[in-house]
């Protein structure tokens, strides 16, 4: 190599010679000394580093993979802090809530997605390898939680002590013990002045039958007694099964967008072992990859020479996998060759959209941005569906399903703070099933493509149906009466109704999906104080007097305003559809009428009268003859105007103001 820089010396120009001869005598140019560096090593033939030395040295029976699970603001991510300065994962004092990585998660205090990190704690003079996942709280990403159980081997049940069991605490600790998870007992925030940790012992005993004894009674925000909680983990939680010795077998549990390495995927080995170059091939798509990376979360992508059974780590390819949709979350990996001496792991059930919105940009000229917003924002969040829509009144936009109404909120803030995009949205809508007379069955999510018949009424269709769910609400029993007139109020079937404590209720009730939507948390929180929790799960599909409700202007329905509600709430909406409307429409030369239709039912009306001259004020002692000859012709004018203008002009700002929370 340096022959041939000396051959271009010599040929070269005089400031060539420089900086050649500067490279080769200084050590100032380490572009030009690399020429004669010895060849970069692969990761494979790089020494071990002490964190992958200590792994190495960590048999699988001193692994623990467990996540903590709780009620929304129970103190999840406060106490992942703790264990994570504990175990020196993190320096003490440092950022807060470090697992929630979204701005919107540490704006609102929630977190939306599971987030993972690998620990090494030594305990009785033995390293151990922990693997911690973080879940989410609220019932909208129940799938998320679901997901991360299928990486461990057991939980923190944590419980407030101040709130003591709510509702979503109920539906993990039933969602876990489906699954086998062994679980320790949390009481949180015991520091806190209304604390009552007795009583939230006695809670866990008499619903979920845990042994109190065995609860660690902690307060994440000052560190007191978390220390005795990774013990309790290592004693109570088992070690994961598996065999690295066997073909590879690992099963994939979440995946996120990289711009510069493609799909990166979260997965938990259960046999063998991977490394950078193996060649491994999907069960669900068939595809084949050669990975690039692989490494552990601690806490942010720390590469690894290998991955073996029992650990949770990260993977991506080289080259990259470029489409979202090729991760199937829940899908089976393992070497090329190897398939046929691999059974593939059951997996997951893919989440169902609950919710449906339509979106569009408050300025068309900004469709572009935002749909490549959208569509980034998609790569990392595989639940939400999304569909190409157009409306007349608001232009090209999307229809999107989510999860919940909380999802839809989250979306909309992440389009907002993260792309500065300015996007307007539809009231949330549900999925209907229509039953047509040939026996087809459709699923109809767009209301403006649901049949405008009455009930009742013959039409093309045989049956509407509407989903209902199985909604768990716990409660202060002094809040009981306004909570069940609220149920009942919003078409809810009560089935059950348990004193779980003297002062503690939990009700159950079957109420319609579209109820649950409009509002339903945000009342009963007003009506309880904050006090009642709520969780809810799919119940089934029943039959109910369901109709379409449509603004129309002048007689021409608008698009983007319409919506299936049940027949007896039709002429209560309307009334407040045609009311808020007009006060949002600006006069015209002509009339502007307004109105509601109910299948083919008009419901409500109001009318914006037009600017009007004042033919008469020319006239002082005229005929009456004469003033009827100049209304009519003033009448006669406007008819002509109507016929020739055609539609009415509505500003886009009078929908986005309609629209508008």
């Amino acid at each position: 190599m340096r022959s041939w820089i000396q051959r271009l010396y010599r040929s070269g120009a005089p400031c060539t010679r420089r900086y050649l001869l500067g490279g080769l005598q200084s050590p100032k140019k380490p572009w030009i000394q690399n020429f004669n560096a010895s060849p970069r090593r692969t990761a494979s033939s790089q020494p071990l580093g002490d964190l992958e030395r200590r792994i190495s040295d960590i048999p699988l029976n001193r692994f623990r993979n467990f996540c903590i699970v709780a009620h929304v603001d129970h103190g999840k991510s406060t106490l992942s802090d703790r264990l994570l300065e504990l175990t020196g994962t993190i320096a003490p004092g440092g950022n807060k809530q470090i697992l929630d990585k979204l701005d919107v998660e540490r704006e609102r205090g929630i977190t939306v997605k599971a987030q993972t990190c690998s620990m090494l704690y030594s305990y009785k003079g033995q390293d151990y390898m922990l693997h911690l996942v973080d879940t989410p709280g609220h019932v909208d990403f129940r799938a998320e939680v679901s997901r991360s159980y299928a990486s461990c081997g057991g939980a923190l049940l944590l419980v407030d002590a101040s709130q003591g069991i709510q509702a979503q605490t109920v539906a993990n600790f039933y969602l876990a013990f489906a699954q086998g998870l062994h679980l320790v007992p949390i009481v949180n925030k015991i520091d806190l002045p209304t604390a009552d940790p007795p009583r939230a012992l006695e809670q866990m005993k008499d619903t979920f039958e845990l042994d109190p004894t065995k609860a660690v009674l902690v307060s994440a925000k000052t560190g007191l007694g978390v220390e005795a909680i990774l013990p309790a983990v290592i004693e109570e939680v088992p070690a994961p099964v598996g065999d690295h010795l066997k073909p590879l077998k690992l099963l994939l549990v979440d995946s996120w967008y990289s711009n510069y390495k493609g799909v990166i995927l979260l997965v938990r080995i259960f046999d063998g072992q991977i490394k950078a170059g193996d060649h491994v091939t999907s069960f669900a798509t068939g595809l084949r990859y050669i990975v690039g990376e692989v490494g552990i979360m601690y806490p942010g992508q720390t590469p690894q020479k290998s991955l073996r059974a029992g650990q949770v780590g990260y993977i991506y390819f080289n080259p990259g996998m470029k489409r979202s949709q090729e991760a199937k979350v829940g899908d089976t990996y393992t070497t090329v060759g190897a398939e046929k001496q691999v059974e593939p792991l059951p997996g997951f059930e893919e989440p169902k959209a609950m919710v449906f919105v339509a979106a569009f940009p408050v300025d068309q000229g900004d469709y572009a941005h935002l749909e490549d917003s959208i569509n980034q924002i998609t790569l990392n969040d595989r639940s939400v569906t999304l569909q190409k829509e157009s409306s007349e009144a608001l232009g090209a936009g999307w229809r999107l399903g989510f999860l919940g109404t909380l999802h839809c909120s989250v979306f909309e803030d992440r389009l907002r703070q993260e792309h500065g995009a300015s996007i307007l949205i539809t009231p949330p809508t549900v999925p209907f099933k229509v039953i047509w007379k040939d026996g087809r069955e459709e699923i109809i999510s767009n209301p403006a493509n649901f049949p405008d018949q009455e009930p009742g009424k013959s039409g093309p269709y045989a049956d509407l149906q509407e989903p209902y769910v199985s909604v768990t609400i716990t409660l202060p029993e002094e809040y009981l009466g306004k909570v069940i007139e609220l149920c009942e109020g919003n078409r809810g079937e009560q089935k059950e109704l348990q004193f779980f404590t003297a002062t503690q209720v939990i009700l159950k009730y079957d109420i319609p999906l579209a109820q649950l939507v409009d509002d339903f948390f945000s009342k009963l929180k007003s009506l309880t104080k904050g006090y009642a929790s709520l969780d809810y799960e799919e119940s089934d599909w029943r039959k109910s007097n369901i109709i379409k409700l449509q603004l129309l202007v002048n007689k021409k329905p608008i698009d983007a305003i319409a919506r299936v509600v049940h027949y007896s709430q039709a002429e209560r909406l309307g009334r407040q559809w045609v009311s808020k409307f007009k006060q949002h429409v600006d006069r015209q030369m002509y009339e502007v009428v307004i109105q509601a239709i109910a299948g083919k039912r008009i419901v409500a009306r109001e009318t914006i009268k037009p600017f009007r001259k004042d033919v008469l004020s020319k006239l002082h002692a005229s005929d009456i003859s004469r003033r009827r000859k100049l209304l009519e012709k003033q009448k006669e004018g406007r008819k002509k105007l109507t016929a020739v203008a055609g539609n009415i002009s509505i500003d886009q700002k009078a929908f986005q103001a309609f629209l508008a929370k």
